[in-house]
């Protein structure tokens, strides 16, 4: 079987390795130039642990290639971004632009699946748009959903063990789709219809999205109630029934922090709870800068000069590269933005560079800094020894003080 895979990004380039390594015949789509040559090349643009030796392996065999443009296949596989446009309001164009691309390509007896986080009803649509154009395909070609649940930094084991829910078009489209994943996924492949799988992957990240705002509005309430959070979280999960997630300063990447959009967009009446978890984690990163700002101007004030900040993580989450809808972004730009002349190093040690931060080693801002500024719990921030002489500003729970 030869399978054609849309978008070698944090998802859809793992996903085809694996199926790769299972010994499917890949040939890996994007649209930039350099990512292909990357890849051909046996190197991996993305960080992802394991990911690299996996990727020279299957590159090596012939079992995949990138490519530019796709190629005639037996199965395609939509693994693109779906951003805003407008008000949070979700833009399915990459998906409509890749499904697109592939549309010539196809011929009975096909399977086309989307993994692309979605809108519910947009499996209906791409399969519209692909029947207006070939309409000779219609009930000739298999139609599913099938979105990814996989943790980043971890993404080598939980392609292959973690369950999936497949949502075929008709049941002869889910058994299609089940027969190929079956192929490389050890977990249980769950059955239901293309609305249901889309909705379940935006349900268990606005489930998520809830679940940290209520960590993070904690938070709020125990600063001003003078109420160490990290310790009184932890106490309360000493409950049987309770389990409080982390507080943090805010949410990001392209999941949690942009999914619970997707319902609220579409049931603006009837997603109150979700709508306003988004508010709590958006305002938490917001708090988080003026926390820092406040903590600057008191120290100008006290010391007569200006201070020396560390802003500590530019990620979404602890120890991956990607900076996607990163909060910790959101509010070192922001006291950029109101530094006045103020010394700010950043740090972010998951990546070499960065086209509009001058990124530092953590050690050395670390040593330098009057300011200490916790925005991601990187695990090697964690062997650097707590330093009472300076002021710590622990958003994420790294020293839990």
């Amino acid at each position: 079987m030869k399978a054609c895979f849309m978008g070698l990004g944090y998802i859809g380039l793992p996903t085809a390795i694996i199926a790769a390594k299972c010994g499917i015949q890949i040939i890996g789509v994007d649209i930039n130039p350099k990512v292909v040559e990357m890849t051909n090349q046996g190197k991996l643009h993305i960080v992802e642990p394991g990911m690299q030796e996996l990727l020279q392996e299957v590159i090596s065999s012939g079992q995949f290639k990138a490519s530019v443009t796709p190629e005639v296949s037996d199965a395609y596989f939509i693994v693109v971004p779906t951003p805003f446009k407008g008000n949070h309001e979700p833009d399915i164009s990459y998906v409509e632009v890749a499904t697109s691309s592939v549309i010539p390509f196809l011929k009975e007896g096909d399977l086309f699946v989307i993994e692309s986080t979605s809108p519910v009803g947009t499996t209906d649509k791409i399969a519209k748009l692909i029947f207006d154009l070939r309409p000779e395909l219609k009930d000739k070609i298999f139609i599913a959903y099938c979105p990814e649940r996989v943790l980043p930094g971890n993404v080598v084991y939980e392609l292959v063990h973690n369950d999936r829910v497949i949502g075929g078009m008709n049941d002869d489209s889910t058994d299609r789709a089940i027969e190929f994943y079956s192929q490389f996924v050890q977990g249980i492949l769950h059955r239901t219809n293309c609305k249901t799988a889309e909705m379940c992957k935006l349900t268990e990240n606005s489930s998520r999205d809830v679940q940290i705002a209520f960590a993070n509005e904690l938070s709020l309430i125990c600063d001003k109630a003078g109420i160490n959070v990290w310790e009184l979280i932890n106490l309360a999960n000493k409950h049987p029934r309770v389990n409080i997630l982390q507080p943090g300063c805010g949410v990001g990447g392209h999941c949690i922090a942009v999914d619970p959009y997707f319902i609220t967009a579409d049931f603006p009446m009837e997603s109150k709870i979700i709508a306003t978890a988004r508010e709590i984690n958006n305002y938490k990163a917001f708090w988080c800068a003026e926390k820092v700002q406040n903590a600057m101007l008191k120290f100008e004030l006290e010391y007569h000069r200006k201070p020396t900040i560390a802003m500590m993580g530019l990620a979404f989450k602890p120890d991956i590269d990607d900076l996607r809808e990163a909060p910790a972004k959101y509010i070192t730009t922001k006291v950029m933005q109101s530094c006045n002349n103020a010394d700010i190093l950043i740090v972010e040690p998951n990546i070499q560079e960065h086209n509009v931060f001058k990124l530092t080693d953590y050690k050395k801002a670390y040593a330098k800094a009057d300011i200490v500024v916790f925005l991601v719990a990187h695990s090697v921030f964690k062997s650097l020894p707590y330093d009472g002489r300076k002021i710590i500003l622990d958003f994420c729970g790294i020293n839990k003080k």
